[in-house]
């Protein structure tokens, strides 16, 4: 059940494009794609147990090393998950919501052949009390299987804007099932406003100064909304664009830095050429929402428009994974050559 974001790059072999870009923006940069996967709350649960017990924890912020601590003490009466042998071994799991990836997972030691676990162990996380102050701490506890094959036993989501923090008492919280919106998969990240135009080759007529001599993807990206808020301020978003499966430096492009905004106006466009029609079921434009840090930059959320077919040029790839809405618009714009089509796509995690 780890939660990790890989990063996977692929060239094309039959087909090499080397589309030329053009676009309003004027730093480049040569970045890897990512196309892994940040798991789910709940990634690796294979059990059918019902959430029962209670846990023993206290929170804490040490200003002085800017740091938040949760002090897990123990657990009583979990669930018995293997039945004939009578047994769990539990341990404690905690996150910060909404940007688990951000904060990454910490997680007590195992406790074999109990349900009635004593832990006494601190997790901590290095942020600042503003930022901790728009998050959510969500503590759970999870059976633990050889095969990794883990049960999910119980949590509790706690608020931190409303926490008292005079309160540094270890205290007991009754253990709940999972929220009905992570049994339900939902994740939102905002959703994108587009527009997608394609141009096929020598389409505009002769007579065209601009008419192209290989086709062309057009890519408006107008604004995005409700993206996750990882500051009090807001956050500072940008736009990248590659049309996988190329990664190169050509293929990379993104649109300027909006600053302290969690709805942020783009009104950009790239235009990829090197066209050809039979390119549009094998390529994908993948749309990636990045919060900009000194240090490192955020994933927030994208999308890839493609057929979702799962091949690329007779090749298997996982970034061939379309959902519905993202196959629909691109069919849409396949079969209304030299037509924008525009939509409003919801964003996810890739």
């Amino acid at each position: 059940e780890s939660d990790t974001a890989s990063e996977i790059s692929f060239q094309f072999n039959r087909h090499k494009k080397t589309p030329s870009i053009g676009s309003h923006s004027s730093d480049m940069a040569s970045v890897s794609s990512v196309s892994g996967s940040v798991l789910s709350v709940y990634s690796g649960d294979f059990g059918s147990v019902d959430a029962q017990g209670t846990v023993e924890f206290a929170l804490d912020y040490d200003e002085k090393n800017r740091e938040f601590q949760v002090h897990v003490s123990q657990c009583k009466d979990l669930a018995v998950v293997d039945e004939k042998k009578g047994r769990s071994d539990p341990y404690v799991k905690t996150y910060l919501l909404p940007d688990k990836a951000r904060m990454g997972k910490r997680k007590t030691s195992v406790k074999k052949r109990t349900v009635n676990p004593i832990y006494n162990e601190v997790l901590r996380y290095k942020i600042e009390k503003m930022v901790l102050l728009i998050q959510k701490l969500n503590l759970s506890v999870w059976h633990n299987d050889p095969l990794g094959r883990n049960s999910f036993l119980g949590e509790i989501e706690v608020d931190l804007a409303s926490w008292d923090w005079s309160n540094r008492k270890l205290n007991w919280y009754p253990l709940k099932p999972r929220s009905l919106s992570a049994v339900n998969g939902v994740d939102h990240r905002g959703v994108m406003n587009l527009s997608i135009k394609y141009v096929p080759p020598g389409s505009l007529g002769k007579m065209c100064p601009k008419n192209p001599p290989s086709g062309e993807v057009h890519i408006w990206v107008k604004d995005v909304k409700d993206l996750l808020q990882l500051r009090p301020s807001g956050v500072d978003s940008f736009v990248k664009c590659y049309v996988l499966p190329d990664t190169s430096k050509k293929s990379y492009q993104k649109t300027r830095v909006i600053k302290r905004d969690t709805n942020p106006v783009f009104n950009h466009t790239i235009v990829y050429d090197g066209f050809h029609t039979e390119d549009l079921k094998d390529a994908c434009v993948e749309l990636t929402v990045w919060d900009h840090e000194k240090l490192t930059n955020h994933f927030l959320g994208g999308i890839r428009l493609g057929l979702g077919t799962g091949l690329s040029y007779g090749i298997s790839v996982d970034w061939m994974d379309s959902t519905q809405e993202e196959v629909a618009f691109w069919q849409e714009m396949m079969s209304a050559a030299n037509e924008w089509i525009e939509g409003l796509l919801p964003l996810r995690s890739l």
